[in-house]
């Protein structure tokens, strides 16, 4: 079994639809195309080298935009006969990142960036944590570290400081007004949230119930306008090993309850981790 990095534009529908349901009007996708990056396990199979890239204009991240149906993601650039997984996506969606881990090495992580027509290679570094790129695409956090952006790539690492050096996160994202969401590495899960208040970083507080169902609750995404929270979780009546599930902000604050984002999404082995680019309200 290998994991692999899938792109598929089913959660474009699959959000759409929900928000349509809970009566959440004037949301708009910024892209034309609502790219989805999550990673499932599944059977080996031969990779195919992918087709020539021809410019951006043409096609979608370098590639042929995906359909609904969840797929390998650029064979032969990003999924190959190795392991690759934990994707994060730039926010002008121009830079992709992942990790790879080849037999019997130590795990990387990589950076890729479309330039004149064709993925370049910018980044390889030891995987010293989960990647998430912020919305001001300033700050790539890793886990309880984060690097900031300079004119020459990125900085060295630093850590967030305490609580959150004390907490073994294995993935942070933020939102666009700086409130992170993350998990914790152990057997259950748990889910926090942290917000800013005054340019002052908050205590971490614990998610309610609606996100402490199932086991092995982790990977977290908060949408950039914070209307929505998708992580993963094993749960007896999901479709395999893991999940992604979904809930909705509603007008009051509170959280909808947990969806599972459906069979299209999730298969009967292991789905985790989601990248998106930003949506926002008008």
């Amino acid at each position: 079994m290998v994991f692999n990095i899938s792109i598929s534009l089913e959660l474009n529908a699959v959000i759409l639809n929900y928000y349509k349901k809970m009566k959440v009007k004037n949301y708009i996708i910024l892209f034309s195309i609502l790219l989805f990056v999550f990673f499932f396990s599944a059977c080996n199979k031969k990779v195919e080298k992918s087709e020539t890239i021809s410019n951006k204009g043409e096609l979608y991240l370098g590639l042929k935009p995906p359909g609904l149906i969840p797929e390998r993601f650029a064979p032969g650039i990003v999924s190959t006969e190795d392991l690759e997984f934990l994707a994060a996506i730039s926010p002008n969606v121009d830079e992709f990142y992942f990790a790879r881990q080849k037999k019997g090495e130590a795990s990387k992580n990589l950076g890729i960036r479309f330039e004149n027509g064709n993925w370049k290679k910018f980044m390889e570094e030891p995987n010293t944590g989960e990647m998430f790129i912020s919305t001001d695409n300033k700050t790539l956090f890793l886990g309880n570290k984060y690097k900031e952006r300079t004119a020459t790539g990125w900085s060295k690492e630093k850590g967030l400081g305490l609580p959150f050096e004390q907490i073994p996160i294995m993935r942070l994202t933020s939102s666009d007004i700086g409130t992170y969401v993350f998990d914790e590495r152990d057997s259950i899960g748990t889910l926090r949230m942290s917000f800013l208040k005054n340019g002052v970083r908050q205590q971490p507080i614990e998610m309610g119930n609606v996100f402490k169902s199932g086991t092995y609750i982790s990977h977290p995404f908060i949408a950039p306008d914070e209307s929505y929270i998708i992580w993963d979780c094993e749960k007896e009546e999901g479709y395999g090993s893991s999940d992604l599930y979904i809930s909705f902000r509603k007008k009051d604050g509170s959280w909808s309850s947990a969806i599972n984002m459906g069979e299209n999404i999730n298969s009967d082995m292991e789905d985790s981790m989601q990248v998106l680019p930003q949506m926002v309200n008008t």
